[in-house]
């Protein structure tokens, strides 16, 4: 066999499908990075964007790979792109969700801010591992050794993205249970009838437990992807990759385009929802004054059980801070409900 007949796919691949979803992620981006301007957004869902980008540039170079199917930095740059980008997505749901507990902080089971950080922390743990198993795997002067070990790094990296997205969806259910038994988001008549911060509030969570599920699916093809190594289905078959890493993650982002998180959170963080559930008041914010370190290895504040170490409740003095007018709130979102 010469090199011209050799293929690092073990199928024919696709010269059709990257080009479709490389086009389709183009626009979706293009999308949020005029809807980050419109809402002023970069910091909470900056990250739509990058996300996107990289699937662009992910396809992209799988669409070059199909052409030279031998050139193994190319297969491995692709690939490596479309592992990384999905968690991006996963980011963008962690951020979301801390403003959201920013925004009725007192039913948040942790500090909102510990969120971003406890994640982005795993995050940053999940993607030196990926980087590391891919070295490994990668190197053309890698002996055997360093192969099973990259490929032990790289079963590890998506096991953990596993297990840090499932803790996020319980930490979003016990903040929804907290919300409904409050009464919060309960749909009484005459309750909730009028009260749009009630629905907006509803819908951002139900939008976080939908792309949670996408999001979770891709990740659980991972698995068994690389658990059945190269001679397994998964990698013996073009289809599952353009269906989870492609059509799964384009609906993900495409659903974001539609429904913006920021049409129905506000800007500032210290903006929050009053307990009666309907007003919108300025706060001082939620600060953790413990120092960060702390912060990061217990952000449940379990230390604070045992020193009986007080919380500020700034919520229980809800009179001493201004009503927030429409007008002051994040992009358009008081005819957000409305047009949803």
């Amino acid at each position: 066999m010469t090199c011209c007949d050799f293929s690092l796919y073990p199928y024919a691949p696709s010269k059709v499908a990257p080009i479709i979803l490389l086009a389709a992620f183009f626009f979706s981006t293009i999308h949020h990075i005029y809807l980050n301007i419109h809402y002023k957004s970069w910091k909470t869902t900056g990250t739509l964007p990058w996300g996107g980008l990289l699937f662009i540039a992910g396809f992209a170079l799988r669409e070059v790979s199909a052409f030279d199917t031998h050139n193994l930095p190319l297969f491995i740059a692709s690939a490596v792109l479309l592992l990384v980008a999905p968690p991006v997505y996963a980011l963008t749901n962690y951020i979301v969700l801390g403003r959201t507990l920013y925004y009725v902080p007192y039913f948040s089971p942790i500090h909102p801010g510990r969120v971003i950080s406890t994640f982005v922390g795993l995050d940053a743990v999940i993607g030196a591992l990926t980087g590391n198993g891919g070295a490994r795997v990668a190197n053309a002067d890698a002996t055997p050794s360093d192969i099973k070990v990259g490929k032990g790094l790289l079963r590890a990296s998506i096991l953990l993205q596993v297990i840090s997205f499932f803790l996020f969806v319980v930490l979003e259910y016990v903040f929804h249970r907290r919300c409904i038994r409050a009464g919060i988001l309960a749909r009484k008549p005459n309750a909730d009838a009028n009260n749009k911060n009630a629905q907006k509030l509803r819908r951002i969570l139900y939008l976080m437990y939908i792309s949670s599920v996408i999001i979770s699916s891709r990740h659980i093809f991972r698995v068994v992807d690389v658990w059945q190594g190269y001679t397994g289905y998964l990698e013996q078959h073009e289809w599952p990759l353009y269906v989870f890493d492609g059509a799964f993650m384009f609906a993900n982002t495409v659903m974001l385009n539609i429904w913006h998180p920021m049409r129905y959170l506000p800007n500032d963080n210290k903006i929050y929802l009053g307990k009666d559930g309907v007003t919108e008041r300025w706060g001082p914010g939620w600060v953790d004054k413990r120092p960060f370190l702390i912060t990061f290895v217990d952000p449940f504040d379990i230390g604070g059980l045992f020193t009986k170490r007080g919380k500020e409740r700034f919520w229980d003095r809800e009179e001493e801070h201004p009503v927030v007018g429409g007008q002051q709130t994040g992009g358009d979102r008081k005819e957000a409900v409305d047009t949803v």
